[in-house]
């Protein structure tokens, strides 16, 4: 798979996360936060286990004790990040929550120098403010006062890009995307329900009033898109993937816009087209540099 067609995948995923923020939300009607992440990641790991057996057949490399780790670990941040957002959607807006969520574009490229010592292309950089400037204009370019859950929000950020980093380092080294995908998912879902059953009360009739919801987020938003990231990371760096990510706002406004005639203010369509230019410049410019390269060494003369 080329970096290109990876990216493409990552994208995927977003504009499927963009299409999942309605149901993710009007669950909470329903049922409470951890029983609504335990189900959903439950349902995904079990949809992802049966071809995870079958990548198993296939795979050349050996687990380890260190992949182990990395799959736990990748596992408890994806838990931090959905059970922080989750909560933190009860006590911030919407327009709060999708624009600091959005920081873990520049949280991403920081976690890599700060703790990996990996220097990222620099237009990582610039690509991460365009994106994240993209995100504040989408949301209308305001912010109403900040809550307890938009602090929530931050730390989801936070545990995002440790997420994203995480699965970029696990996939890389293990070569089997939907064992990691379901690990995480079985670690995410079986922390909420734990949590879930001290501190939450529920019912049949809550689960079936917010079964739809839960069955799209957990086999499209959890099960599939979650495992398209996963692949698409194998071929592409975690700074990048992050940026492709991010759109994940860009998909949620537009069909918003489409599915519930939502309107979007001047400013939105600005936002849209510099995160468009943000995943343009981020994808273009490494691959020009490359040709670039390639080009001086061919045509540079043989010596000797």
């Amino acid at each position: 798979m080329t970096r290109i067609q990876a990216n493409l995948l990552l994208l995927l995923a977003a504009a499927i996360w963009g299409g999942g923020f309605v149901a993710q939300s009007t669950a909470m009607k329903a049922i409470g936060p951890f029983w609504f992440i335990g189900l959903r990641f439950v349902i995904a790991a079990m949809a992802v286990l049966p071809f995870a057996l079958m990548e198993s057949r296939k795979a050349t490399v050996k687990t380890t004790p260190r992949h182990f780790k990395l799959y736990l670990l990748t596992g408890l941040a994806l838990f931090g990040g959905a059970a922080t957002q989750q909560l933190g959607l009860q006590t911030t807006t919407v327009t709060n929550s999708s624009f600091i969520t959005g920081l873990y574009v520049v949280f991403v490229p920081l976690i890599a120098v700060v703790f990996l010592r990996r220097t990222p292309h620099w237009v990582i950089w610039p690509g991460s403010l365009m994106a994240l400037t993209g995100i504040y204009l989408l949301s209308g370019g305001e912010l109403s006062a900040l809550s307890t859950g938009d602090l929530l929000t931050v730390v989801c950020a936070v545990f995002w890009a440790c997420q994203i980093t995480l699965a970029g380092i696990a996939v890389s080294e293990t070569e089997r995307p939907l064992a990691l995908s379901t690990a995480q998912f079985a670690i995410t879902g079986l922390c909420a329900l734990a949590i879930a059953l001290v501190h939450e009360p529920i019912s049949w009739d809550a689960i079936f009033g917010a079964a739809p919801e839960i069955l799209y987020v957990g086999l499209f938003s959890s099960g599939i898109a979650f495992s398209l990231q996963i692949i698409g990371q194998r071929y592409t760096t975690s700074s990048q993937a992050a940026i492709f990510l991010s759109s994940e706002a860009l998909f949620g406004a537009s069909l918003g816009a489409l599915l519930l005639n939502e309107t979007m203010r001047p400013l939105g369509y600005v936002g849209c087209a510099l995160m468009f230019f943000a995943m343009l410049v981020v994808e273009l410019v490494p691959e020009l540099a490359r040709r670039r390269a390639t080009n001086r060494l061919s045509a540079s003369p043989k010596l000797g």
